[in-house]
C-alpha cells in the first residue's frame, strides 16, 4: 500500500475514493430532499384547508360530481368520501384515498382507480394518471375515439 499523499504544507490529501463517496452521498441527499419537498408542501396545504361542516347526525358525505357532453359523448362521474365527524386532518387524507369514484361514458361504467398521490387512472389510459375524475374521463373519450366501452362482464369461477 502506498502512503497517504501529503501537501507541501503538511496536511493530508483525501483519496479519490473518499472524495467520490462524499460527492455521491451529497447527490443522494439532495435528490431525496428535492423529491420529498413537494410532498411536504402538499401535506401543509391539506392541513390548512378548512374541514367540512359536521352535523350532529354523524358522518358528512363529501362528493364531487360532474356531467357533460364531451366530443359527442355523455360523461358522468362521482367521487364520494364519507368523513367521520371527529376526524383529524390526517384521517381525512386516509379516508379520501379510499374507494368511491365512478365514471360512466354513454351510460357504461369505466373502471377507475385512485392512486396514493390522489390522482386517477382508468382501464383505457392505464399508463397515465390525471389529477381529477373529469380529466380522466376526457382522456378515456379521447383514446376511445368512435369506439364504445364494452359491457361490464361478471367474473365467474
Amino acid at each position: 500500500m502506498s502512503p497517504t499523499p501529503v501537501n507541501p504544507g503538511g496536511t493530508r490529501v483525501p483519496s479519490r475514493r473518499i472524495v467520490l463517496r462524499g460527492a455521491f452521498t451529497a447527490a443522494v441527499v439532495t435528490g431525496t430532499a428535492g423529491t420529498l419537498l413537494p410532498l411536504l408542501g402538499r401535506e401543509r396545504a391539506a392541513a390548512a384547508r378548512p374541514a367540512p361542516r359536521a352535523t350532529a347526525s354523524g358522518p358528512v358525505p363529501t362528493a364531487d360530481e360532474f356531467a357533460e357532453m364531451y366530443r359527442g359523448r355523455e360523461i358522468r362521474g362521482t367521487a364520494t368520501a364519507v368523513v367521520p365527524v371527529g376526524a383529524t386532518a390526517d384521517d381525512r387524507v386516509a379516508i379520501a384515498a379510499g374507494p368511491g369514484a365512478e365514471i360512466r361514458i354513454d351510460g357504461r361504467p369505466l373502471h377507475v382507480m385512485r392512486r396514493a398521490d390522489g390522482t386517477y387512472l382508468s382501464d383505457v389510459r392505464h399508463y397515465e394518471s390525471y389529477p381529477t375524475l373529469l380529466e380522466t374521463a376526457r382522456a378515456a373519450v379521447d383514446e376511445l375515439g368512435a369506439a364504445g366501452l364494452a359491457h361490464p362482464v361478471a367474473h365467474r369461477m
